[in-house]
Protein backbone atom coordinates (compact mmCIF):
# COMPACT_ATOMS: atom_id res chain seq x y z
CA UNK A 1 0.00 0.00 0.00
CA UNK A 2 1.02 3.66 0.15
CA UNK A 3 3.64 4.94 2.49
CA UNK A 4 2.77 6.46 5.86
CA UNK A 5 2.21 10.22 5.74
CA UNK A 6 2.70 12.77 8.54
CA UNK A 7 -0.57 13.75 10.21
CA UNK A 8 -1.59 16.80 12.20
CA UNK A 9 -3.32 16.79 15.60
CA UNK A 10 -6.74 16.08 14.05
CA UNK A 11 -5.45 13.08 12.10
CA UNK A 12 -5.52 14.89 8.75
CA UNK A 13 -2.64 14.21 6.41
CA UNK A 14 -0.41 17.28 6.45
CA UNK A 15 0.08 17.24 2.66
CA UNK A 16 -3.70 17.42 2.11
CA UNK A 17 -4.46 20.29 4.49
CA UNK A 18 -3.73 23.15 2.15
CA UNK A 19 -4.49 21.67 -1.25
CA UNK A 20 -7.08 23.18 -3.56
CA UNK A 21 -10.24 21.10 -3.80
CA UNK A 22 -10.18 18.99 -6.97
CA UNK A 23 -13.01 17.56 -9.05
CA UNK A 24 -14.11 13.96 -8.46
CA UNK A 25 -12.53 12.76 -11.74
CA UNK A 26 -9.24 14.47 -10.84
CA UNK A 27 -9.28 12.86 -7.38
CA UNK A 28 -10.01 9.45 -8.92
CA UNK A 29 -7.16 9.83 -11.41
CA UNK A 30 -4.77 10.86 -8.60
CA UNK A 31 -5.75 7.82 -6.50
CA UNK A 32 -5.47 5.46 -9.48
CA UNK A 33 -1.96 6.72 -10.16
CA UNK A 34 -0.94 6.58 -6.49
CA UNK A 35 -2.26 3.05 -5.99
CA UNK A 36 -1.70 1.62 -9.48
CA UNK A 37 0.03 -1.51 -8.15
CA UNK A 38 -2.94 -2.27 -5.90
CA UNK A 39 -5.57 -1.40 -8.52
CA UNK A 40 -4.04 -3.72 -11.11
CA UNK A 41 -2.92 -6.49 -8.72
CA UNK A 42 -5.58 -8.88 -10.09
CA UNK A 43 -3.79 -8.79 -13.48
CA UNK A 44 -0.48 -10.06 -12.09
CA UNK A 45 -1.61 -12.16 -9.09
CA UNK A 46 -4.19 -14.70 -10.23
CA UNK A 47 -5.23 -15.43 -6.64
CA UNK A 48 -6.69 -11.92 -6.38
CA UNK A 49 -10.25 -11.81 -7.77
CA UNK A 50 -11.11 -9.31 -10.50
CA UNK A 51 -13.94 -7.86 -8.40
CA UNK A 52 -15.09 -7.98 -4.80
CA UNK A 53 -18.55 -9.17 -5.86
CA UNK A 54 -18.29 -12.36 -3.78
CA UNK A 55 -17.88 -10.28 -0.64
CA UNK A 56 -20.78 -8.04 -1.66
CA UNK A 57 -22.99 -11.03 -2.46
CA UNK A 58 -22.28 -12.58 0.94
CA UNK A 59 -23.60 -9.45 2.64
CA UNK A 60 -26.51 -8.77 0.26
CA UNK A 61 -28.98 -11.44 1.45
CA UNK A 62 -28.89 -10.52 5.17
CA UNK A 63 -29.30 -6.85 4.18
CA UNK A 64 -32.31 -7.66 1.97
CA UNK A 65 -33.85 -9.71 4.77
CA UNK A 66 -33.23 -6.82 7.17
CA UNK A 67 -34.94 -4.35 4.81
CA UNK A 68 -37.95 -6.58 4.11
CA UNK A 69 -38.66 -7.84 7.60
CA UNK A 70 -37.20 -4.93 9.54
CA UNK A 71 -34.33 -7.04 10.83
CA UNK A 72 -33.82 -10.32 12.55
CA UNK A 73 -35.54 -10.54 15.93
CA UNK A 74 -32.78 -12.16 17.98
CA UNK A 75 -29.02 -12.59 17.81
CA UNK A 76 -29.53 -16.37 17.78
CA UNK A 77 -31.91 -16.03 14.82
CA UNK A 78 -29.40 -13.85 12.97
CA UNK A 79 -26.59 -16.33 13.69
CA UNK A 80 -28.74 -19.24 12.49
CA UNK A 81 -29.74 -17.39 9.31
CA UNK A 82 -26.10 -16.52 8.54
CA UNK A 83 -24.93 -20.10 9.25
CA UNK A 84 -27.52 -21.62 6.92
CA UNK A 85 -26.87 -18.98 4.26
CA UNK A 86 -23.10 -19.49 4.49
CA UNK A 87 -23.47 -23.28 4.22
CA UNK A 88 -25.73 -23.04 1.17
CA UNK A 89 -23.44 -20.49 -0.50
CA UNK A 90 -20.43 -22.76 0.04
CA UNK A 91 -22.27 -25.79 -1.32
CA UNK A 92 -23.44 -23.76 -4.34
CA UNK A 93 -19.86 -22.66 -5.10
CA UNK A 94 -18.88 -26.34 -5.06
CA UNK A 95 -21.62 -27.10 -7.64
CA UNK A 96 -23.67 -29.19 -5.20
CA UNK A 97 -27.41 -29.60 -5.81
CA UNK A 98 -28.80 -27.46 -2.99
CA UNK A 99 -32.21 -29.12 -2.94
CA UNK A 100 -30.57 -32.53 -2.57
CA UNK A 101 -28.24 -31.17 0.13
CA UNK A 102 -31.23 -29.81 2.08
CA UNK A 103 -33.12 -33.12 1.78
CA UNK A 104 -30.08 -35.01 3.10
CA UNK A 105 -29.68 -32.46 5.89
CA UNK A 106 -33.27 -32.94 7.05
CA UNK A 107 -32.69 -36.71 6.95
CA UNK A 108 -29.74 -36.24 9.30
CA UNK A 109 -27.06 -36.93 6.64
CA UNK A 110 -25.71 -33.41 6.14
CA UNK A 111 -23.31 -33.27 3.16
CA UNK A 112 -20.05 -31.64 4.20
CA UNK A 113 -18.31 -29.09 1.99
CA UNK A 114 -14.92 -29.95 0.53
CA UNK A 115 -12.04 -27.98 1.98
CA UNK A 116 -8.99 -27.13 -0.10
Amino acid sequence: MGESKDRDATGQRADLLYRTRQSKPANLLRRLRAYADDVWRFATDHQVPFTHNLAEQAVRMPKVKQKISGGLRTKKGADTFCTVRSYLTTMHKQQTNLFHALILTFQGKTPQPRFA
